[in-house]
């Protein structure tokens, strides 16, 4: 009695152990693998995680270098304007700087749109706009447009934020429901039966979370950021329109 006892606590222990075997990350590759016929949709939701994951990271790479570029050009542009005497000289510092620096872009419409008022003078369009008008209608478009190239990738990272763990939940939901058809007709239930497929399957939501969770942090970083730095465009822009609509920079 003993004897028996003892056989089929070990008996259990080496199913628990070979159930635990089976619910890696190698071990739901390894069946993937070998069975591709029958792991169609888990193929796709992991490669669709794993797309929407390099997509994710690429652009919180590319956003990080942009905010740092932006950070350490923002007053050194808007310093260099304000601090040379010459407006003339000042547009043409603004001309050799980065053709992707937004602030001296901003600068050179305002200058633009003044120059191009001031040549019209005595036509229809000088009649129809004030120098103060026209030079305000440059600046919003510039800021609109700056403010827009900032965004670039945020879609991405929002939308991969938003829909990952859905994605992976998909591949969970279809391992599970493969383990059950499994089970079903091999009419084992047992825990090493039971507990790799779905286990498995479960590691398809962890990845699924893994991807989501770093572009819901990357997309309400560069947000904040970029709300900063277009309160700064707004600002810049409100300063470019007194100095080129009146003459002088209005403090």
């Amino acid at each position: 009695m003993l004897q028996e006892t003892l056989f089929a606590a070990a008996a259990g222990g080496n199913n628990a152990a070979n159930a635990l075997s089976q619910m890696g990350f190698e071990h739901m590759i390894s069946e993937m693998t070998s069975k591709p016929g029958e792991f169609v949709v888990s193929w796709v939701v992991l490669l669709t995680l794993v797309v929407m994951s390099a997509m994710s990271w690429y652009w919180t790479v590319i956003n990080v270098l942009k905010s740092t570029r932006l950070k350490s050009q923002a007053d050194r542009v808007t310093s260099t304007f304000w601090e040379t005497p010459n407006a003339q000289d000042a547009i043409r510092l603004m001309e050799e700087q980065p053709k992707n620096e937004p602030f001296s872009k901003i600068a050179l419409d305002a200058a633009l749109a003044a120059a191009h008022h001031q040549r019209q003078e005595g036509s229809s369009l000088a009649e129809s706009l004030s120098r103060s008008e026209f030079v305000d209608r440059a600046l919003r478009q510039a800021v609109t447009r700056e403010s827009s190239n900032l965004q670039t990738g945020m879609t991405l990272l929002a939308t991969v934020g938003a829909t990952a763990p859905f994605v992976g939940l998909l591949g969970t939901v279809w391992g599970i429901y493969g383990a059950l058809i499994r089970i079903g007709a091999t009419g084992q239930a047992s825990i090493d039966a039971v507990a790799g497929p779905v286990g498995e399957a479960l590691i398809m939501t962890a990845i699924g979370l893994f991807v989501a969770i770093p572009a819901v942090f990357a997309y309400n970083f560069f947000s904040k950021i970029n709300s900063s730095t277009i309160a700064k465009f707004d600002t810049f822009a409100h300063d470019l329109h007194d100095f080129f609509a009146t003459g002088s920079r209005v403090r």
